[in-house]
């Protein structure tokens, strides 16, 4: 089919999805049982006309051979979305203002989740890629069209040699070759598999790979063989970002905090103002600063060292400072009134009552300079030359630089990196969400 075919299928697909839900659905919160049984026969009665199709129209001439699944798909989805838009018409024509609300508010959200799950299977799809690319030997991950699910073709040991095994067709049955020769004119020369092990000539467009299932696992214990003796199967660069990582967090949340507070809930000279040049530095591209700061830190005689990768956040960040003041100001007064009255101190206050309150968004923070500093390459690529002292990101680009005529392996090696990345994600994703929608308690 070609794009506007694929149009009009994927169209029809969702018709029928979306208003089989809804027959569903609706029939089982009334409780409906002839709605249910109209549901089952509508789909028989579809399906029996898409398996009878190919009978009734194979000799014509626009089904001239095989007849393709997605014909017979488009047959049996086409059919369904007429008889689903006929039961909407003709069935309970006679509806009280609850049911018709009800039912819109069901019709709203399956269309909402639907949108959602069509969504999340489009943004999923670049990440199945790299799962199953990273589980399929080399020869395999630049097929077209590539493998759903990971295949690897058969092989056989035959006169002391490893061979692969092809399929094609005798006698109108499908037999397994081995290849002996190319010769001229696109032809191969192969030995039959079967009983006779009979040498055939056949064309090498009727040949294709007799593959099966699989998951290459050994693809990553390979990226951990072939890095550099220095790496220690990836442990030190591993070390080295868990460790500026764990700075980089400690550093974020204390200074953001600190400045934030003083921001939000002190009052000192000029605090408005600096407030402003603090926002205004969020307007300066990194690549202004990337040599000066470059410069400082050489002065230093820190190049060649992990401190330039976790000693800036310590002076805190605009982003961050601005998100935790926004939460500060939000905190009713009465509570910091109250902790005066009991003798605190500022920092007391700062510590024991202020960031208590204020979890969500320092959660979220925590959130952002993990994936940020887990994921940091121009920084290592600036400041580290010594293979003991690389990160994973910059470990990674190298990786790609030696092997990336090895796409499996590269990819085992990239989910290995997205691994901790992913499961921070789906364990916190509910605090990175409410720490940037929250903005503390009411007054």
């Amino acid at each position: 089919m070609g794009f506007f075919g694929w149009v009009i299928f994927i169209t029809i697909a969702f018709y029928v999805v979306g208003r089989s839900l809804f027959v569903l659905i609706d029939g089982f919160q009334r409780r409906d049982v002839w709605s249910l049984i109209e549901f089952i026969v509508l789909y028989i009665f579809p399906f029996i006309i898409a398996l009878m199709f190919p009978r009734l129209v194979g000799k014509a001439p626009i089904f001239a051979g095989s007849l393709r699944v997605e014909y017979i798909v488009t047959i049996f989805l086409t059919v369904a979305a007429l008889g689903l838009w006929a039961i909407s018409f003709a069935s309970h024509p006679k509806l009280t203002w609850h049911d018709k609300k009800r039912r819109k508010e069901l019709s709203r959200q399956i269309k909402l989740h639907l949108a959602l799950v069509t969504g999340a299977i489009i943004f999923s799809v670049p990440f199945y890629w790299l799962i199953t690319t990273s589980l399929k030997p080399d020869e395999r991950t630049n097929m077209f069209p590539p493998d759903i699910i990971p295949m690897q073709q058969r092989q056989m040991k035959w006169g002391g040699e490893i061979r692969k095994v092809y399929i094609t067709r005798f006698d109108g049955k499908d037999v397994r070759i081995i290849k002996l020769n190319e010769l001229e004119g696109d032809t191969w020369e192969v030995r039959l598999l079967d009983g006779s092990r009979a040498v055939r000539i056949v064309p090498s467009a009727r040949i294709r790979p007799d593959l099966y299932p699989t998951a290459l696992w050994s693809n990553y214990s390979d990226a951990l063989e072939f890095l550099p003796p220095e790496y220690k199967r990836g442990l030190v660069p591993l070390w080295n970002t868990v460790k500026v990582t764990a700075l980089v967090i400690i550093g974020t949340v204390l200074s953001s905090s600190l400045v934030a507070f003083s921001f939000a809930r002190l009052r000192w000279p000029g605090r408005d103002l600096l407030f402003v040049i603090m926002l205004a530095t969020m307007m300066v591209p990194g690549a202004v600063t990337m040599l000066p700061v470059f410069l400082i830190f050489r002065w230093l005689g820190w190049i060649d060292t992990l401190r330039p990768l976790w000693f800036p956040a310590f002076f805190g960040s605009g982003f961050n400072i601005f998100l935790l003041r926004q939460f500060f100001m939000t905190i009713p007064n009465d509570l910091e009134d109250a902790a005066k009255i009991d003798g605190c101190s500022f920092f007391r206050i700062y510590w024991n009552v202020m960031l208590p309150l204020i979890k969500p968004a320092l959660a979220a923070l925590t959130i952002f300079a993990f994936m940020g500093s887990w994921n940091n390459f121009i920084g290592p690529l600036i400041y580290i030359s010594s293979p003991e002292r690389m990160t994973l990101a910059y470990a990674l680009q190298l990786f790609q630089g030696a092997h990336g005529g090895e796409p499996a392996m590269m990819m085992a090696a990239a989910t290995l990196v997205m691994l901790p990345v992913l499961a921070v994600f789906f364990f916190t994703q509910r605090y990175m969400i409410q720490g940037v929608t929250l903005t503390g308690l009411k007054s």
